[in-house]
């Protein structure tokens, strides 16, 4: 007797991959690699080697010559005849991010405020609550990621999906300046009262308000982070 068409009791054994592994080994090496130079591992205008890159990460210089190619779409890196891959990145490239990734923000939170829902609105309280509670504690783990939570709700709710596109582009922290930031005290205060504000004037469904204290909220933080990447440098 022939098995119906489909699964077989065999097949059901294997499940579905997670999404999060189906990323390709270039794009783990292009994020690797871009959260180095965004957090100013890498002097501007050094050279990189990529055989040495790829015994430090452990694999072939394929994937490390993909992901410089797109590093240098992205301005991060430059090529250059006889003398090799550049680092581009310096702190008025910086500064540039930080202001391209506050007007961003700015126009999600005002579109925000204006297509929120009341679900919606729950969660980014429920999410504020949490930053409390963490503040308290002197969590910089739990606020890292009570702020990438934060901020994917308001993109969320936004409804927004060019200006979403856009934005990812301009995501220039990693965990470890995140954790420098959120290990301050003073500075954990100060994100919180800048947090509520942002939610307080999203749920109220004031735009403008939402445009304005996001944008102080991302040009400020961005100014802390240029003090932390670049303070012992030449540009600050």
């Amino acid at each position: 007797m022939k098995e119906d068409a489909g699964l077989s009791p065999h097949d059901e054994r294997i499940e579905k991959l997670d999404p999060r592994f189906l990323t390709t080994l270039r794009d783990h090496v292009h994020r690797t690699l871009r959260s180095a130079i965004l957090s100013g591992r890498f002097g501007v205008n050094e050279r990189v080697n990529e055989r040495q890159l790829a015994e430090q990460l452990g694999v072939s210089t394929t994937p490390i010559k993909e992901a410089l190619r797109q590093l240098e779409t992205e301005g991060l890196v430059e090529t250059l005849p006889r003398r090799g891959v550049l680092i581009r990145f310096d702190a008025n490239w910086a500064e540039e991010m930080i202001l391209a990734r506050a007007a961003l923000e700015s126009m999600i939170a005002h579109l925000a405020a204006k297509r929120l829902t009341k679900p919606a609105a729950s969660d980014l309280q429920a999410t504020i609550n949490l930053m409390v509670e963490a503040t308290r504690n002197g969590a910089p783990d739990d606020l890292i990621a009570l702020n990438e939570s934060f901020h994917d709700q308001i993109h969320t709710a936004s409804q927004c999906q060019y200006l979403a596109r856009m934005i990812e582009r301009q995501q220039f922290y990693d965990a470890s300046i995140r954790r420098i930031i959120h290990s301050d005290p003073t500075e954990r205060e100060i994100a919180l009262n800048e947090h509520s504000a942002i939610a307080a004037a999203i749920t109220a469904g004031d735009t403008d308000k939402s445009e304005r204290v996001m944008r102080d909220h991302v040009v400020r933080s961005g100014e802390t982070y240029l003090k932390i990447v670049f303070k012992n440098k030449e540009e600050i």
